[in-house]
């Protein structure tokens, strides 16, 4: 106890090195956990605990690499590092999705991992916005709050942020200047006619005007003097190249669709490639990671740096992630199964979007941790959410209190007991924490009434004798009018263990699979929306709302 200070102060450092920012609960635990005389004063280590940890977050960072001690104590707790073989300098890398639905949890890892490099080699992350194609994958307003906001949940804060549908000037002149060079050129050949003659490694009619033929051109397309799909901007590049993706791509086209942020204003939009090659050097980014998948992205995009003497940023490659639980899916495939009515919102617990395992109790340092674990190889990765939920076990094991809660409730007559005064502690490693105190009271006829599942009560036999959690064992008597027990006096026996409640809060448990209607402890009414409990024997869950009965989304066992 006499260096409870300097533990308490390895244990939030450790906690901030491994997630970024330490977590008062966490280091609560820890402390209790290995300073077992410190609970006989439980008040005064938390506000220790809530002091020491307010003044290691507010720690710059060179101050922590100074406390060589302390971070080696830290150092079992750290996850893998990432570490790049070659820092450009200066180091600038982004995070660029397009906001046509929420973050996933594959989302997550690049957010994760940008932001992280960036940190530990004190560069600069940036979020942008690559919003520039208002029809086939429109954005959705709310999506981009819900992108600045996740990013914040997951201690990515980004330095900058930017919108792509923004600059569309920017990318104007940038088109002008390359048809002024002959580097781009109209073009009004259908789309399959002109995919037969790009496979065949031969022009199109349009490749050979002149410069100020193809200016006039594109500001007829600027007027919208053409239709959607009638003329396109393309890039002019090795028309024998051996791979077609690289043939004279599509720059620019035009899209005759309302953008949610800008409304009418442009009818030219640039495709990804251009206006990501654009802006990676408008914004100074020296480092990219992209998905394998992306690879020929670098391919096309050489062209317009070759144009403009610019210098392409430091490429790196990793491989996809597929979610086992999920298979395959796309924001595209989510928004049109919400429109169907398939899922209920962005948020439904069936979905592996950032809102919806946020909204299960899914803590950000486990997502964290699984991201940063993967690394950044180039081959596939094949992750199970059994990963993500042994990692937030660990987090919340120590800090989530315990209640019981009784799906279906069948009232149990128990004859014969006395009054009964139950104690049951929140967490059984921290019984300082406090308790769920309950006085159980015979009726008139003698009788104990409780509260178990309809499950426990059908799945019980005439003369089974059972242990009602932390109260007492009674014997159960089953006939034509139901099931009724006798109590057992004596110490608690090894049988089966049955979960019940006395007095009682109507609750829901939303499931993946379904909703549950039961009955939790009354001395849930404590919780607040938000809060973290662990149903015992039920799993982890999380209480969203508190209406006519309590809400709470189930996060795993």
């Amino acid at each position: 106890m006499d260096n409870l200070d300097d533990v308490i102060k390895a244990h939030a450092i450790a906690n901030r090195i491994k997630y970024g920012t330490a977590s008062e609960k966490a280091v609560y635990g820890q402390v209790l956990a290995g300073v077992p005389e410190a609970r006989k004063d439980a008040k005064a280590v938390s506000e220790k605990v809530a002091r020491i940890v307010s003044e290691v977050n507010a720690m710059p960072e060179e101050a922590l690499k100074a406390l060589g001690v302390v971070e080696e104590k830290a150092h079992e707790e750290r996850i893998p590092e990432l570490v790049l073989k070659e820092v450009p300098q200066p180091l600038v890398m982004r995070f660029a999705p397009n906001p046509n639905g929420p973050a996933t949890l594959g989302s997550a890892r690049g957010m994760i991992v940008n932001s992280v490099l960036a940190k530990k080699y004190g560069g600069k992350f940036i979020l942008r916005f690559d919003d520039t194609d208002p029809k086939t994958k429109k954005p959705m307003l709310s999506a981009y709050t819900q992108y600045v906001e996740d990013c914040k949940w997951l201690n990515a804060v980004p330095d900058e942020i930017f919108y792509a549908s923004d600059r569309i000037g920017k990318y104007y002149e940038y088109a002008e200047t390359l048809i002024q060079s002959e580097g781009a050129y109209v073009c009004f050949c259908p789309q399959e006619e002109f995919k037969k003659l790009k496979d065949a490694g031969k022009p199109c009619p349009d490749r050979g005007r002149s410069a100020d033929e193809n200016m006039l051109l594109w500001k007829g397309m600027l007027k919208n003097k053409y239709k959607d799909g009638e003329a396109v901007l393309r890039i002019k590049t090795d028309i024998t190249h051996k791979d077609p993706a690289m043939r004279d791509w599509v720059a620019f086209r035009i899209v005759d669709e309302e953008h949610p942020r800008v409304g009418l204003k442009h009818i030219v939009w640039p495709m990804l490639d251009f206006e990501s090659a654009i802006e990676d050097h408008l914004l100074g980014t020296t480092l990219i990671i992209r998905g394998v998948d992306l690879a020929d992205s670098e391919g096309r995009q050489r062209y317009v740096y070759d144009y403009l003497d610019w210098k392409y940023p430091k490429t790196l490659h990793w491989g996809r992630i597929r979610l086992e639980e999920f298979g395959k899916f796309s924001t595209s495939m989510i928004k049109k199964a919400i429109a169907e009515g398939e899922y209920t919102g962005w948020d439904d617990p069936r979905l592996p979007t950032l809102m919806a395992v946020k909204r299960r109790g899914i803590t950000p340092e486990a997502i964290r941790k699984v991201m940063i674990s993967l690394g950044m190889g180039v081959n596939d990765v094949s992750i199970s959410m059994e990963t993500v939920y042994a990692e937030n076990r660990k987090i919340l094991d120590p800090t989530a209190s315990r209640y019981f809660f009784v799906q279906d409730p069948v009232k149990l007559s128990i004859k014969g007991a006395p009054e009964t005064h139950v104690k049951n502690p929140l967490h059984p490693g921290f019984k300082e924490r406090g308790s769920r105190e309950y006085i159980l009271r015979p009726d008139a006829s003698g009788n104990i009434e409780v509260f178990i599942t309809k499950t426990d009560a059908s799945e019980l036999a005439d003369g089974e004798v059972i242990r009602l959690m932390n109260l007492f064992n009674a014997k159960i008597k089953r006939d034509d009018s139901g099931v009724t027990a006798e109590y057992l006096a004596g110490k608690l026996l090894d049988v089966k263990k049955i979960q019940w409640v006395v007095e009682h809060i109507e609750a829901a448990l939303v499931t993946p699979d379904r909703v549950l209607k039961g009955y939790c402890e009354k001395a849930c009414e404590t919780l607040k929306v938000n809060d973290i409990v662990q149903f015992e024997r039920v799993g982890f869950a999380r209480l969203d709302a508190l209406e006519k009965m309590m809400v709470f989304y189930f996060g795993h066992r």
